[in-house]
């Protein structure tokens, strides 16, 4: 909240010096969310898009969530559709697990999920025992990964994302944190780096066997690791097929996991809409009491300041006069 609202030395709410705000791009576990400030000339005839007026400035927002697209839930919807299009329903290739990996999940693992649900086989059994065997294919990874959008629905107009999705033109500067950070943090990725930088690290590091990875990782976690493959190609397609981000603004994108050695997360940007409830008028400096109190106090203090002024004064009235009596008097003692 520091970056919109400042407390300075006073104890006073004033707004910061400038008004250059940073886009937001979140990756969770069930949903995605972007969000920045777009041109003023969008339409507002979309919920996506909100005029924010907060503490006097007006701020148009393009903001939306897409559920089932966080990265777990994207995931499960992956290897749902691995499945059905695998003509043998018990070992299924994954060209998006390290090479030499297998591992074997449940049905109910993939599809108890709402996000799944319609993908749910006919004589589904949720204690069925399915294999999965990774080759470690990048380029038939992305190729496989583009099928969990829809971007023909956007039927080529420019503002739209995926799904028939509307979305103004990404201007700025951008945050990418939580599944973004952490992804590209596996590369040794972190901060703003290029397009072809993180293409380059996504294909080295889905090309390793998965005995390799654990020398590759600092931390290594079995889950998170034969993972990572995927969640970079899902993330490739989201920004640049879905957002649009290209080679030249991709750099804006800053990975962080914090600001200011705070952490970022939904509860900040809801306590910012919640701040589009105060009035338009409000002051831009709010003192911590009320007006008619402020002034009382003010009044008293100077009144208290005059009267000591008034005092001094008197005082060194007094003492210069004390002074030249003083002197008068020791010069006629001299004269005798």
């Amino acid at each position: 909240m520091g970056n919109f609202l400042e407390k300075n030395l006073w104890h006073m709410w004033v707004h910061p010096n400038g008004v250059e705000t940073t886009g937001a791009l979140d990756l969770g576990g069930a949903s995605t969310q972007i969000s920045f400030a777009a041109e003023e000339k969008v339409g507002l005839n979309t919920s996506s898009i909100m005029k924010v007026s907060l503490y006097g400035y007006v701020y148009t927002l393009y903001t939306h969530s897409f559920q089932c697209y966080g990265r777990n839930e994207a995931e499960k919807r992956f290897l749902a559709i691995l499945l059905q299009n695998s003509p043998i329903k018990t070992n299924i290739i994954n060209p998006c697990y390290p090479r030499n990996y297998v591992t074997t999940l449940t049905g109910g693992y993939i599809f108890d999920s709402l996000c799944t649900a319609d993908l749910r086989p006919v004589n589904y059994d949720p204690d069925d025992i399915i294999t999965f065997e990774g080759t470690g294919d990048p380029s038939v990874c992305r190729e496989k990964v583009a099928f969990l959008f829809d971007f023909k629905a956007c039927h080529d107009q420019e503002a739209c994302s995926f799904d028939g999705v509307y979305q103004p033109k990404v201007k700025g500067a951008f945050v990418a944190f939580a599944g973004f950070y952490y992804t590209a943090s596996a590369f040794n990725l972190s901060g703003s780096f290029s397009l072809n930088a993180f293409n380059s690290s996504t294909w080295d590091f889905c090309s390793e066997s998965w005995s390799q990875l654990p020398l590759l990782l600092p931390r290594f976690d079995e889950v998170y690791a034969r993972s990572y493959c995927f969640s970079a190609h899902y993330i490739y397609h989201l920004l640049v097929n879905g957002y649009r981000f290209t080679e030249e603004t991709w750099p804006q994108i800053h990975f962080k996991k914090e600001v200011g050695n705070s952490s970022i997360a939904w509860s900040l940007g809801y306590m910012l809409s919640l701040t589009n409830q105060i009035p338009a008028e409000s002051r831009l400096i709010r003192l911590p009491m009320d007006p008619p109190a402020f002034m009382g106090i003010l009044a008293f203090f100077t009144a208290v300041a005059l009267l000591c002024l008034a005092f001094l004064l008197y005082l060194y009235a007094s003492s210069r006069k004390q002074r030249r009596s003083q002197h008068a008097f020791d010069h006629t003692v001299d004269s005798e």
